[in-house]
């Protein structure tokens, strides 16, 4: 009886993995490498710039410090496990059950902080630029860590909820048809009933959705109005300036988000509904420091400095 139980949930599981034609693994292979290492290094590096320039002291920064430390986690879980199996046979694409769980949480965290660290950086800049007068009093460090345990922890009680769900079912299949972990594969392994998990999973899109735009368009349409009735060109200047930014990357992972849903629905486009996924957590991840990198004056001056005194130390 133990026997047939383990065989049944059995704790070694197959991914279906990436299906690359022999001459594009290579190049394929690298692409993702480089972005992975490009990730990793630009994040890291904005984080640590944040961390040491006191002039980026200030909420916005602070804020934006959770999507770097997502885009690490997001990216370090799923994508050297992927990169691995495209240099193995298919037959070796094998994981353990608990290394998946794992997997398909901090996949589904990822996926889940980017929408909830966006709109408290949405927060954030309604307060900025509708409530000037009040913003060092309102955006205090306190509220900074408030709202950073809000994005966090809300997306953790969701993300575990989805996950438990899943967990108590029993597995009577052991493939999981995607390039890495995620809920809807691990309970598809199930012969169990999974109206409940299609509910909640249902419910959790679209609570995460609506809260996600309605706080968006919300904030949005304030600051719009604001800028509208004002006549201060440095007001509106700053407003263009910190919310085009914020609202592109918002408008990136809503479009990733569409085409992954989309593709879901078109079988034959499986390679690509996979790619997608994977390009889901990579193009975010470069994407979001560049963008904000480019945009900050503060950055900008700070990497000026910093190439000018090394310009120095080599004359």
């Amino acid at each position: 009886m133990l026997m047939e139980n383990y065989t049944y949930n059995s704790l070694t599981l197959q991914l279906e993995g990436l299906s690359v034609p022999k001459e594009s693994v290579y190049p394929v292979f690298l692409f993702f490498f480089f972005s992975y290492l490009f990730i990793l290094i630009v994040n890291l590096g904005i984080a640590f710039l944040v961390f040491i320039d006191t002039n980026l002291h200030q909420p916005m920064y602070l804020l934006f410090c959770n999507l770097p430390f997502n885009d690490i986690l997001g990216n370090s879980i799923m994508l050297p496990r992927v990169m691995m199996n495209m240099l193995r046979p298919p037959s070796e694409h094998s994981i353990s059950y608990y290394e998946c769980i794992v997997q398909a949480f901090t996949t589904h965290m990822f996926g889940t902080t980017s929408h909830t660290v966006l709109m408290i950086m949405a927060f954030d800049r309604y307060v900025a630029i509708c409530k000037p007068m009040h913003y060092a009093s309102i955006m205090t460090n306190r509220m900074v860590i408030k709202l950073t345990v809000f994005a966090w922890g809300s997306a953790f009680v969701l993300v575990a909820i989805l996950l438990g769900l899943t967990i108590r079912l029993n597995r009577c299949r052991t493939m999981i048809m995607n390039p890495y972990c995620d809920n809807a594969s691990l309970f598809k392994l199930s012969c169990d009933s999974v109206v409940i998990n299609n509910a909640y999973g249902l419910t959790f899109t679209v609570v995460l959705l609506t809260s996600s735009i309605g706080s968006i368009v919300l904030t949005y349409t304030k600051i719009t109005v604001v800028c509208l009735t004002s006549k201060s060109k440095s007001l509106n200047s700053k407003a263009l300036k910190t919310c085009s930014t914020h609202l592109f990357v918002y408008l990136i992972i809503v479009f990733n988000g569409i085409s992954i849903i989309t593709l879901h629905r078109f079988p034959q486009y499986s390679f690509y509904r996979k790619l997608c996924t994977i390009l889901f957590h990579i193009i975010p991840g470069s994407l979001n420091p560049i963008i904000y990198g480019l945009q900050s004056k503060e950055i900008r001056k700070f990497l000026l400095k910093w190439i000018m005194s090394k310009k120095v130390l080599q004359s």
